[in-house]
């Protein structure tokens, strides 16, 4: 009776030993095996031949994120090849016309995990296999688009869109061709740089009222210059609200201003006097001010005047011009003479709280984008890159300055 119950495990274990022979797989590392029935107890399991590289190879840390992704086989054709990020989106890519290769439709990001699955089958229809797992490196050296308008925004019919880079961009065509601003309903939307580090997008009229914009920024890991690459990936959108365009003639010292195609009112103004002239042409509101302080010495003027409570003033240019309230002049000037230092002014009050004042009225009336245009002041066009004043450039010229 012992030696009987002894002995039964001992047939138990070989039955299950006779089972596996007749039936088993296994792996062996790129390339997979696959076993093949046979007559008998007694087949071997065969191996695939198809020996599968991935590039980057697995493990490494550092790889590169200006180069595709890349999946080989030999002796034997791919099934399948599937690389994803650590947060499951997929690197698409293309299979070569004889199935044996993959390259990734466009390069891996930076500082990104990916993990790569591939299969292949030899001319037996062997499996093989392959699973590799790569970080790329994170750029050293880069640089960012700070754009104006801001996400979300209402804006006027003049408003381009303008972006300054942190670092000079040598490489025009790559960075430009990273960015596409689209506008519903649509119209032809065009870049010109204006320095290595400025490049704005406007149409060739000003926007229809109601347009929505929407600026699509897809700069990461783009080379805009030697070792320097960018960083964004953002979208960005905002809306034209109505139409409203003015004329500040400075031969009659008026302001007229335009809405949706009428004449929404009219303001005595004064504008720069004969040894301070204001800048002609037309110029976008780019900053708005309920007060602000004013001091000659920060446009070269000395120290001719320092206001610290101009009320209402709207920014046209970089070098310093505005379109403000006047509470410190002659009621008598406006209208009358043009007084300023190179500013268009209104009659307006001390503390901006007064609604009545010419001043506080244009303010509520105006949006970031708005344009005024300049006439008459005796003085030449303002530079298209002094402020958002790009409409002083013909539709030929701003064209020429494209890199696409």
């Amino acid at each position: 009776m012992l030696a009987g119950l002894i002995g039964a495990p001992v047939l138990l274990l070989a039955a299950c030993n006779d089972n596996s022979d007749g039936g088993g797989s296994g792996s062996g590392g790129s390339g997979g095996a696959s076993g093949t029935p046979g007559g008998g107890g007694g087949s071997t399991p065969k191996t695939s031949a198809a020996v599968i590289t991935v590039s980057p190879a697995d493990g490494v840390t550092t790889a590169s994120f200006s180069e595709p992704v890349k999946v080989t086989v030999t002796n034997g054709t791919l099934t399948s090849v599937k690389v994803t990020d650590s947060t499951g989106k997929e690197l698409a890519g293309q299979l070569s016309a004889d199935n044996t290769g993959w390259t990734s439709a466009a390069a891996p990001a930076s500082g990104t995990k990916y993990t790569v699955a591939a299969v292949a089958v030899d001319k037996d229809k062997l499996e093989a296999d392959s699973n590799a797992v790569f970080t790329t490196a994170t750029p050293a050296n880069t640089f960012v688009g700070y754009f104006t308008p801001e996400d979300g925004s209402t804006v006027g019919v003049g408003m381009p869109v303008s972006i300054n880079f942190s670092k000079p961009v040598t490489d025009r065509k790559a960075v430009q061709a990273a960015i596409t601003v689209t506008a519903e309903p649509g119209v032809e939307i065009v870049g010109h740089w204006f320095s290595s580090t400025r490049l704005d997008f406007r149409p060739q009229e000003y926007w229809a009222k109601g347009t929505k914009v929407t600026l699509k920024l897809r700069l990461k890991d783009v080379e805009g210059a030697k070792g320097v690459y960018g960083t964004q990936s953002k979208d960005v959108g905002f809306t034209v609200g109505r139409a409203q365009t003015s004329v500040a003639d400075l031969a009659t010292k008026k302001l007229t201003v335009t809405t949706d195609g009428q004449v929404s009112a009219v303001y005595k103004i004064s504008g720069g006097s004969p040894e301070h002239t204001t800048w002609g042409g037309k110029m976008v509101i780019s900053e708005q001010y309920t007060q602000t302080r004013m001091n000659s010495q920060t446009v070269n003027l000395g120290s001719e005047y320092d206001i610290a409570d101009v009320p209402h003033a709207q920014r046209l240019t970089t070098s310093g011009t505005f379109i403000h309230g006047n509470y410190w002049s002659s009621a008598s000037i406006f209208g009358g003479q043009n007084t300023s230092h190179g500013c268009v002014g209104l009659q307006d009050a001390k503390g901006a709280q007064d609604t009545g004042t010419d001043g506080y009225k244009f303010y509520k009336s105006s949006i970031v984008g708005d344009v005024v245009e300049v006439v008459n002041s005796g003085d030449k066009t303002v530079a298209p890159d002094n402020g958002l004043n790009g409409w002083n450039m013909g539709w030929a010229d701003w064209k020429a300055g494209s890199a696409v």
